[in-house]
């Protein structure tokens, strides 16, 4: 369900809401409005964290993971959402700890990936790290992939895994994901 089709009635005064057309800063912009108090559901992008993991004591390796609910057997990057009152950085550092129970050495960023299938901006980052992998429920299994064994999908994190890729000189190859279930 999308943030749009989340919202049917106003949380101020029950109203049901309307796309209802109004002049901002950049002009005239349909949103979701309610007409009787003028509230407005801006559908802003919410913004996920990604990892790309380096495991440096496994011969610097790349542990990618597959998400419990994915249907397909792709293995990914962990992601995570950012909570309040933290930094992007921290936010990643907590998502690798929480999902693989490896300890980050060292953190860098990749870069930041529109993503408007899902109304997201991730914010892509290269993290070292090392420690005995004791997955979270959110995971169902991980693998450990040498840099030149990585295949990217063309959509969101795999953007960031190929610019990772390039900035190691590897040239990345590409592949389509199995569609994936949707809950």
């Amino acid at each position: 369900m999308s943030s749009q089709d989340a919202y049917r009635y106003c949380p101020r005064c029950a109203t049901p809401l309307a796309w209802l057309e109004q002049v901002e800063d950049s002009g005239a912009k349909s949103r979701l409005r309610c007409p009787s108090c003028n509230w407005t559901h801006w559908n802003n992008p919410t913004p996920v964290l990604a990892a790309v993991i380096e495991c440096t004591d496994r011969d610097g390796k790349l542990l990618l993971a597959r998400n419990a609910v994915w249907s397909g057997r792709m293995f990914g990057l962990v992601t995570g959402f950012m909570e309040a009152g933290e930094s992007p950085e921290a936010g990643i550092v907590r998502e690798v700890a929480e999902e693989t129970a490896l300890a980050v050495d060292r953190l860098s960023l990749i870069g930041v990936y529109d993503f408007q299938r899902l109304n997201q901006v991730i914010i892509a980052y290269h993290a070292q790290a090392h420690g005995e992998v004791r997955l979270s429920p959110e995971l169902a299994e991980y693998r450990l992939f040498a840099l030149t064994e990585v295949r990217c999908w063309r959509a969101g994190t795999g953007y960031a895994l190929a610019d990772w890729l390039r900035s190691r000189g590897i040239e990345p190859q590409w592949f389509d994901p199995e569609p994936q279930r949707q809950q």
